[in-house]
């Protein structure tokens, strides 16, 4: 299916395949997730901060934008904000069509995106965060589009981004044992350079990237 034959409820259907990736990721942290009263809106903001250094803010010295790392940290932004959408039982059809509308503002648009906008979206987004509330899809819809960053963009990702997750914490990343540096490269950059040449049935791509994962790491 290509991103033009895709409707609302296809979309809708993959908000719900991350949803259930992300139930699962959440409870291998801690099994009562949902009670633990985590605080997803501190997370977010701080992603927002590291987003920007990567994207690039300085006026002082010459910065290039890496884009790579720039997405990777919208996803997970993107992993904290669908959680707190979970725990507060808020993921419904309003999600889908705020994604949808994402996909049709980027998948045919020439805009290859305004720095200063962007910018201005990233502040917002880490504006609603530092006021506690819900969070707020609008203002994440913005961000993807002002990039631009398209929803089939975000969900191919996210997979990665989840499965790059569950690696971590089957390696120790919690009790600190996980190493996140292979080979004086980030595990981000191995994991976007794996998505890049993986070859085979979506279906497969969470095992498969999971065995190359390991291959690296040297497990």
């Amino acid at each position: 299916m290509t991103p033009q034959e895709m409707n609302q409820d296809d979309v809708m259907a993959m908000v719900r395949t991350m949803a259930e990736m992300q139930i699962t990721h959440n409870v291998q942290v801690h099994p009562e997730w949902c009670s633990q009263g985590y605080e997803y809106y501190r997370a977010i903001w701080v992603e927002c901060a590291e987003l920007l250094d990567h994207f690039g803010w300085k006026w002082w010295k010459k910065q290039i934008p890496d884009l790579d790392q720039v997405k990777l940290e919208i996803v997970d932004i993107w992993h904290f904000g669908l959680s707190d959408l979970i725990r507060a039982d808020a993921l419904d059809e309003s999600v889908g069509v705020a994604m949808f509308a994402v996909e049709e503002a980027t998948v045919n648009s020439s805009n290859s995106g305004d720095a200063v906008q962007f910018r201005a979206a990233v502040e917002a987004l880490a504006e609603s965060s530092l006021s506690r509330q819900l969070f707020q899809l609008a203002v994440f819809q913005r961000l993807l589009e002002t990039l631009p960053m398209s929803f089939t963009e975000l969900f191919r990702l996210y997979v990665g981004k989840n499965v790059l997750n569950h690696f971590r914490q089957d390696h120790g990343y919690q009790t600190g044992e996980y190493r996140k540096l292979w080979s004086g490269r980030e595990d981000n950059e191995h994991l976007i350079e794996i998505l890049e040449d993986l070859d085979c049935a979506a279906d497969d791509v969470p095992h498969a990237l999971y065995a190359q994962l390991s291959e690296r790491y040297g497990v």
